[in-house]
């Protein structure tokens, strides 16, 4: 979304952006002119949906993702039930729901799963409600053919053919990483909440991020992550059969020198209580070397919420140890509806 990037002024000098659904110059189809799509992407652009959230201005997530948000997303069950990315859904506080056949309908937020990056949402009303084919994602391979159909704000069609161009894990500076995703190019504009699809019109992922430079590509969470914590989200919000996962409220990137600079601090999470600066190195924590992104979250991690850590960073020339205890960051942000 243009309107959250322009939330995020100190993020934007790295080679991403957590935007959804800007205007693109990809195939854009009337709905009218659907047979005119490959079949694969005809089976499932009907269950493929627009999301525009309000979010209240006291909510934490709105410094860094603004109060309004638009994304894409896939109703993935008949009573209603869609997916998306979870910075669409993130505290929000009315969801508008647009149809490919005209119809927008409220939804209602029911769950997050923000170690994952995902979150369920489900449409208000008598339906019928098309659904897509959930595929199985895990025996994707480099150079497979895919589709991202997503939607843009003017509630147009945007598709972009194109191929998984990696497999492999993906760090993120906001607390956030996944073992296994894809990275599909050509990069689709709508990208935030568009299904990734195989040739059989089936689902195998969720579109997320915006990679690199031009050329840009897309990152997909793969729906094998989805799938083990569909019921809980839907039942209960969350999945609550996975251990809370320590927060700092910290945006970091490695540094070529070992460990990982301080790019930005949460005013809501622990680690902005503590002491912690921008420009801080971590370079330990709990007496454990820090060398690259993925250690930090290891070592991290491997605490438990609420369990008192040590943090060494560099500051400057000297060397500073720094005690913090990590949340639950359920706590701190909305995650389900009322």
């Amino acid at each position: 979304m243009r309107r959250m990037a322009l939330a995020l002024p100190f993020l934007l000098a790295l080679p991403l952006a957590l935007g959804a659904a800007p205007h693109g110059t990809e195939q854009k189809p009337d709905a009218k002119n659907a047979p005119a799509l490959p079949s694969y992407v005809q089976r499932v652009q009907p269950a493929v949906v627009g999301i525009k959230v309000q979010v209240p201005r006291n909510r934490p997530s709105v410094l860094t993702l603004g109060p309004e948000r638009w994304g894409s997303g896939v109703i993935f069950d008949p009573s209603g039930y869609a997916l998306t990315v979870s910075y669409v859904l993130l505290d929000a506080g009315t969801i508008e729901v647009s149809l490919r056949d005209g119809r927008t309908v409220p939804g209602k937020l029911v769950g997050l799963d923000l170690e994952v990056g995902l979150g369920v949402l489900k449409l208000e009303g008598p339906g019928p409600w098309p659904a897509a084919v959930v595929g199985d994602s895990t025996g994707v391979t480099v150079g497979q053919p895919t589709a991202t159909v997503g939607v843009d704000e003017d509630n147009d069609l945007v598709v972009t053919n194109g191929s998984v161009r990696e497999i492999r894990g993906f760090a993120g500076y906001w607390e956030y990483m996944l073992d296994r995703a894809f990275v599909v190019s050509p990069s689709n504009p709508a990208f935030g909440g568009s299904p990734l699809v195989n040739l059989n019109g089936e689902v195998i992922g969720i579109t997320s991020l915006r990679l690199g430079e031009r050329p840009f590509v897309n990152l997909a969470i793969p729906i094998e992550k989805f799938l083990p914590g569909r019921d809980e989200l839907i039942q209960k919000g969350r999945v609550l059969s996975r251990k809370p996962r320590p927060w700092l409220g910290l945006y970091t990137v490695p540094v070529e020198s070992g460990g990982v600079v301080i790019t930005g601090i949460s005013p809501f999470g622990p680690a902005g209580k503590a002491g912690f600066q921008r420009g801080d190195i971590i370079v330990r924590l709990n007496a454990e070397k820090v060398g690259t992104q993925e250690e930090f979250y290891a070592r991290l991690w491997g605490a438990e919420v609420g369990q008192e850590l040590t943090v060494v960073v560099l500051r400057g020339s000297r060397f500073e140890a720094i005690t913090v205890r990590p949340a639950d960051r359920y706590q701190f942000f909305r995650t389900t509806g009322p």
